[in-house]
């Protein structure tokens, strides 16, 4: 019997039953097929430098309108991830040698696209002694010799909590550290297996332990059969955490060896979903049926410092307030 694409890409799954009833997605979730010359351009260059990027691998949604606007999602670290997660499209296996001229290749695609904002992203690599940590932060220091106007954005795996490799990454002083939590703790073990989801909430609370003025992110996938309630926990979690920007987005079943979509989540849901995060003192809330982890994130980041000078103004101006009534009270007695 012949092996399928899928079985080459996705070993460990080849002997689990499938999931071969795929939902028709919704009017409000179907995209166009990329075929503008920008996407071909970005393409064309992504090749020439040996680089992987998330958007191709992870199959996005968004392909086609971020690339023809030069936005792309960088996967460092290979394109063989060490784990089996049942929503990722990833290829799982032996993982590739880590190529040493990466960092000064991605250095080059960002200059030669003259991008604003750069998004890295790798597998998990819990081969790797640090997780690949000291990997992101070489790659990060080559972007910064070569566009230091140019802002970084990082969406790192969870290093298996492998001692120091925050601390790395974080001395390395991204802009942005986004680590997905992708779903509720209840589904982990079918959705997420080879995490916890503790382990995910302690890297994000870390990082703003070690440098407050990096802005933290993380994103949520809906339509698994997750409870509203689970969610807003979700939230409550992540702002114990102090994370500043949420993303959530309808989750898309890649293929039938994939976790099913449980239900196709309406757009006025998200929009209550945003409602509420907003409300729960998130700086950013990008919630809609193709938000993606990258979806335009240079313009969420510009937004992002925006709406942390606003959020620094109110403070300074209730602090000042709080002064003038301590003042008049004590002039009161």
């Amino acid at each position: 019997m012949p092996v399928s694409k899928d079985q080459v890409r996705h070993p460990e799954k080849q002997h689990k039953p499938d999931n071969p009833v795929v939902r028709r997605k919704p009017a409000w979730i179907r995209v166009k097929a990329p075929v503008s010359r920008e996407y071909n351009d970005l393409r064309l260059l992504m090749r020439r430098l040996n680089l992987n990027t998330v958007c191709e691998e992870a199959a996005c949604p968004n392909i086609g309108e971020c690339w023809s606007h030069g936005h792309a999602t960088v996967m460092i670290l290979g394109s063989v991830c060490t784990r089996a997660c049942a929503f990722c499209n990833v290829a799982t296996g032996r993982p590739d040698l880590v190529d040493p001229h990466e960092p000064e290749n991605v250095a080059e695609a960002c200059g030669q696209l003259k991008l604003r904002h750069l998004v890295i992203t790798s597998v998990d690599r819990d081969d790797l002694p640090d997780g690949g940590a000291g990997h992101f932060a070489a790659t990060i220091a080559a972007v910064r010799r070569t566009s230091p106007e140019t802002t970084i954005e990082i969406l790192t795996p969870d290093f298996k909590g492998k001692p120091g490799a925050v601390e790395i990454v974080v001395e390395a002083r991204p802009d942005v550290f986004n680590h997905n939590l992708e779903t509720v703790p209840r589904l982990y073990p079918t959705i997420r297996s080879g995490a916890r989801y503790f382990t995910s909430l302690q890297l994000l609370a870390r990082v703003k332990e070690l440098d407050p003025g990096i802005f933290t992110k993380s994103g949520l996938m809906v339509g698994l059969g997750e409870t509203k309630e689970e969610v807003f926990q979700v939230m409550d979690d992540q702002r114990s955490a102090d994370v500043d920007f949420l993303t959530i987005g309808q989750y898309l079943q890649p293929t039938p060896k994939h976790a099913a979509v449980d239900r196709f989540v309406p757009p006025e849901e998200f929009s209550s979903y945003e409602k509420v995060a907003r409300g729960k003192g998130f700086l950013m809330v990008s919630a809609s049926p193709l938000t993606r982890s990258s979806y335009l994130a240079g313009d969420d980041f510009d937004r992002l410092k925006a709406a942390r000078q606003e959020s620094l103004k109110a403070t300074a101006g209730e602090t000042i307030n709080l002064v003038d009534l301590a003042a008049a009270q004590e002039a009161s007695h």
